[in-house]
């Protein structure tokens, strides 16, 4: 199926031949930009990056995945801009499609802006992150390095650890998991924080799942540990936020008590509940992970502008 002109708000909008297609596309774009370094397929096509909320890899890499495809892009800057004097996230949005981007990529604090927004907008739209909600470009990314690195999907034991309430990965990760089969996934955090029911209730019988309150309690038997921050900025009570700060980390003196250790990842930002110390283990993927993101979205782009 043809991602040609389609908005790309959840991971639910991916099916499974869609993502193997990417991850392939992936794959060929790392050589070509390997060997070329910057491609044309893009050449006259403009990306806009739309993100009201502060980001860092997320945007960086869409901006070098087109650049790469050979494309330009405008950068908006929400710091300068007239939404700082009142005008509406939803009147910025109209104006920015105004100028006939060929593609918009949005990063919003408000859960479902994208979707809100996708109806009034020309522009096929990405999702960037909608608030707690979404982030379907950072589950295409996880998962393309997970099939690189293990060589498939179907079959493994996923760990995801830390904020699952708050968080935005774990809900696209969980989703855009159900495309696969015989995957388990194993949410590992403390009750205060686990998974939200919104969430289970629509993974329900299409993916496994098993709540846990330890990580010593399944790290052997998982093939990935998906780590996770709190997040900080979603709490609206500052001493919840302080009392489960302690509540898990991982690091190298932790997981040298386990026979096996699995691949570690991470969507970036880390603070305290990964610490460098992992970084020197083979098992650590989350660099490369933020790497694999420019070909990721290098391979998304290309087949939402058709090129």
């Amino acid at each position: 199926m043809s991602l040609k002109g389609k908005d790309i708000l959840s991971a639910f909008d991916f099916e499974r031949e869609d993502l193997e297609r990417l991850f392939k596309l992936a794959d060929q774009l790392r050589t070509e930009i390997s060997e070329r370094g910057v491609l044309d397929y893009a050449k006259g096509k403009i990306m806009l990056t739309a993100f009201f909320e502060p980001s860092t890899r997320t945007k960086l890499s869409f901006q070098f995945a087109m650049e790469k495809l050979g494309g330009r892009v405008i950068n908006f800057d929400v710091s300068t801009s007239s939404v700082l004097k009142g005008e509406s996230d939803v009147d910025t949005m109209k104006i920015l499609d105004g100028y006939d981007p060929d593609v918009i990529v949005i990063r919003q604090k408000i859960p479902f802006f994208p979707h809100r927004v996708k109806d009034i907008v020309k522009a096929p739209i990405i999702n960037a992150g909608d608030g707690p909600n979404e982030h379907p470009t950072q589950a295409l990314l996880d998962l393309y390095t997970i099939w690189r690195e293990l060589g498939k999907i179907d079959g493994l034991k996923i760990g995801i650890m830390g904020d699952l309430k708050y968080g935005r990965t774990p809900s696209s990760l969980s989703y855009m998991l159900t495309r696969f089969n015989n995957v388990t996934i194993y949410y590992i955090a403390p009750e205060q924080i686990q998974i939200r029911d919104e969430i289970l209730e629509k993974i329900e019988g299409k993916v496994k799942y098993v709540k846990v309150g330890r990580p010593e309690d399944v790290i052997e038997e998982l093939d990935v540990l998906y780590v996770t921050r709190l997040q900080k900025e979603r709490f609206s009570n500052p001493e919840e936020y302080e009392r489960l700060k302690g509540a898990y980390k991982i690091d190298k003196e932790f997981l040298s008590k386990f026979k096996h250790i699995p691949i570690i990842m991470h969507p970036l930002p880390r603070v305290w509940e990964l610490d460098p110390s992992v970084d020197e283990l083979p098992q650590a993927k989350y660099f490369e992970q933020a790497r694999n993101g420019m070909f990721a979205r290098a391979a998304l782009i290309k087949e939402v502008l058709g090129i």
